[in-house]
């Protein structure tokens, strides 16, 4: 008998299957890395997370065309894999590890999620998260012990919509207004960016900007206490003006993602992938709450 996936309610992927996506991951993550290859990279990963690390593998092999023969490998272990029952394409699934990069006696966990757009595809990570042992929620089941897909596209019980993330925090950072709770990733990170608007350098503006189009969907599991944990991205550009006589001077591993001269200013794009809390509809407190956020620079513009 023949399970049609783009329209049937079916687990996103075989329970059998998951832990050799994983593996191809790791895998092929360790060679890009050693190799310092992003066309290997974008073989695992895919969105936010691709776009970040191609950009940090690009500029690292421009500095260093030879590779990196020395690159430590990455070991992930103890996985546990949330697995929601989904309708048609894309479907992904959550993979809950632990690293060899985080002190074993830590309980910090990694959670990649996986996705495809279809069965002929091969799952690639989409998105990154690096959570605390506390920060880790009890993902809500089902009697078989499939995970719950959240609705990207509307609030349903939850209090902000998950398509609603990316364009309600872009005009956070720009306004101080939105949904979301104190913290490194809200109220910190304004006050931060407040220091640099004007220095006797440089002056600073900031431009925040949501993250569309089917690249950069969010995914979210449902968890027991009625919210869930969803994974979305941002984009936020950022250009230092030097004062006069001031000659800007980009990072190392800026330089190689630069185009044109860096005479009197440097634009600096980035892509944020966050991870966050969103209450039930009905929770005593409605706040958003960030548990990861990884940013890195994607492209770099001199004046």
């Amino acid at each position: 008998m023949t399970v049609h996936g783009e329209r049937e309610n079916i687990p996103s992927v075989a329970r059998s299957e998951a832990p050799g996506a994983l593996k191809r991951f790791v895998d092929t993550y360790n060679t890009a890395y050693r190799e310092l290859d992003p066309d290997l990279l974008r073989r695992v990963e895919t969105g936010p997370l691709e776009e970040i690390f191609t950009a940090d593998l690009t500029a690292q092999r421009a500095r260093n065309a030879s590779g990196n023969p020395g690159f430590p490998p990455l070991e992930l272990s103890d996985a546990r894999y949330h697995i929601p029952k989904q309708v048609g394409w894309p479907k992904f699934f959550v993979a809950d590890v632990r690293s060899n990069r985080e002190a074993p006696d830590s309980g910090t966990r990694w959670l990649l999620v996986f996705s495809r757009d279809g069965a002929e595809e091969r799952w690639r990570v989409a998105y990154l998260s690096i959570l605390s042992r506390d920060e880790v929620p009890l993902f809500a089941t089902d009697e078989d012990g499939w995970a719950e897909a959240v609705p990207t596209g509307r609030a349903g019980r939850l209090a902000v919509a998950p398509a609603a993330l990316s364009k309600a925090y872009t005009s956070y950072l720009m306004t101080g207004e939105g949904p979301f709770a104190e913290g490194p990733s809200t109220t910190r990170l304004r006050d931060h960016r407040k220091q640099f608007l004007r220095t006797p350098k440089f002056w600073t503006e900031y431009i925040d900007t949501p993250a569309e189009g089917p690249r950069y969907a969010p995914v979210g599991l449902r968890t027991k206490d009625g919210g869930a944990l969803v994974f979305f991205s941002s984009h936020h550009r950022e250009k230092q003006t030097m004062a006069k006589g001031v000659r800007p001077e980009p990072a190392p591993e800026v330089k190689p993602l630069l185009k044109g001269e860096a005479k009197k200013a440097v634009t600096l794009t980035r892509l944020a992938e966050s991870a966050v809390r969103i209450p039930a509809r009905d929770a005593a407190d409605p706040r958003v709450v960030f548990v990861n956020r990884m940013e890195g620079v994607t492209a770099a513009k001199g004046e």
